[in-house]
């Protein structure tokens, strides 16, 4: 105790001890190894504003658009066919595995559990982590191979995740193949001291130190090492609130190999200048990704000559990874950047009252993982089909965009337009789903429908 609190008091944080005579031997213990766990010659950095700090409007206004795979454009890499040629036999030979980020609450839709388990099934209301789930059994019935899942967990979501994939069979994934492993967190700091917070006498209060804390997470529980007994080099990530990320997409993780990539980027192009996605681009020869807040109105709104926009490229968080390049920035991953934000955080008073601010009041830190980009070698943005890959469920409904209704809407866009073009007839207002071990494509539908079969009635083919 008087070591620790020394190390308090050198860095001024001696209040995290203030209820300790309060504490039962239990109680104190915990709050002593959540102590020990912080860094605080980092946090005094950071809350000090000692870290490396970006001027982002400068790198804007170096930065050009990315160097691209785009969609009916002329391609810099090579064509769809070689591609998917590619892909498809490095997912038969087993070299491909699967992280999934699920490390947030579904607070945004007004559901207090992991956002992996919100229904999103327009027919069969199956959650997300089962949309993912099947997507990947799919893939490895069709491909005929088995592919692990990493799912990464956040401790506000980690208990709950490993109950649902035990009650649920693990969703039709066997048990050798999912890999459950929690992200670590970083203590929040009041925002005018820089004092660590309680979030109770015994307790820190800490958030997710973000998706930029995947590569730690996966050195210390063992990922790499049996992702490396497996023979995975590729690994496939997506984050569990997009239902429509093509899991295992053979033409993505084929463009990644043909191109030598140790980390490719999906993209979609952008609606507008200002919408709220990250904007991939390159600067000085490397590829970045710039945040709608930190990139300033003017060069969001820069053209081509075509008109287009200059900084066009949407990052929507699904990338293929070397797993070596992963493993070979461990140690350099502990230097990505710190996002700070502003948020409103409880916590215990002076007087061990609760208190919940109405306003901010605290900083929390997280890290990215496309902040891994500029560590790559060689990086490429391949553009993807809104329409295929992208519908995140991150809002209630009610919401302009990113809500339930119209995630559903666009699976059931896609699912009706492959069943329309092989000759289907779907009544009006009637909902169709397709589950993707009865088929993953138009071609596949096509084999299995026949012109002018109808749909008198919501249906899920399964």
């Amino acid at each position: 105790m008087s070591d620790l609190a020394q190390t308090l008091a050198q860095f001024g944080q001696e209040h995290l001890l203030q209820f300790a005579s309060q504490l039962t031997p239990a109680e104190l213990t915990s709050l002593e190894s959540q102590i020990e766990a912080i860094d605080f010659e980092q946090l005094a950095a950071l809350t000090s504003g000692k870290d490396k700090t970006i001027d982002w409007a400068e790198l804007a206004r170096r930065a050009d658009p990315p160097r691209a795979v785009r969609l009916n454009r002329p391609a810099e890499e090579s064509p769809s066919e070689a591609a998917i040629k590619a892909g498809t036999e490095a997912i038969k030979a087993g070299k491909v595995g699967v992280i999934l980020v699920a490390g947030g609450q579904g607070t945004r839709l007004g559901f207090d559990q992991p956002k992996g388990m919100f229904k999103i099934g327009p027919v069969s209301n199956r959650t997300l982590f089962e949309m993912h789930c099947d997507r990947l059994r799919g893939v490895m019935d069709r491909m005929d191979v088995e592919i692990p899942m990493y799912v990464m967990t956040s401790p506000a979501t980690d208990t709950q995740t490993r109950a649902y994939f035990d009650a649920n069979d693990n969703c039709g994934l066997p048990n050798e193949l999912l890999h459950i492993f929690c992200q670590g967190t970083m203590p929040a700091v009041d925002d005018s001291a820089g004092k660590i917070l309680l979030a109770d006498v015994n307790q820190i209060a800490t958030s997710p130190d973000g998706h930029g804390g995947l590569v730690a997470a996966l050195h210390k529980q063992g990922c790499f090492d049996d992702a490396q007994s497996r023979g995975v080099e590729y690994f496939f990530y997506a984050q569990v609130d997009n239902p429509l990320a093509q899991l295992c997409d053979p033409e993505l993780i084929g463009h990644h190999i043909l191109a030598k990539s140790q980390m490719t980027t999906q993209v979609v192009s952008k609606r507008f200048p200002m919408e709220k996605v990250g904007n991939v681009v390159t600067i000085d020869g490397k590829t970045n990704i710039i945040e709608y807040s930190d990139l300033p109105e003017d060069a969001a709104n820069q053209t081509q000559p075509d008109g287009s926009l200059k900084f066009w490229a949407g990052n929507i968080a699904i990338h293929v990874f070397d797993r070596t390049f992963l493993e070979s920035v461990v140690d350099d991953a502990a230097g990505l950047p710190f996002h700070r934000a502003h948020k409103a955080v409880t916590f215990v008073g002076p007087d061990g009252k609760t208190c919940k601010p109405e306003k901010p009041n605290a900083i929390k830190f997280e890290r990215f993982v496309f902040d891994l980009l500029p560590l790559a070698e060689n990086a490429i943005v391949v553009e993807g089909d809104p329409s295929r890959v992208f519908a995140p469920v991150k809002n209630a409904d009610g919401a302009a965009v990113d809500t339930p209704a119209k995630c559903k809407e666009a699976i059931l866009a896609l699912h009706h337009g492959w069943l329309e073009a092989a000759g289907a007839k779907i009544a009006p207002g009637v909902s169709v789903e397709i589950h993707p071990l009865w088929a993953s494509c138009a071609n596949e539908v096509a084999e299995k429908v026949d012109s002018g079969q109808e749909f008198p009635t919501d249906t899920f083919l399964s």
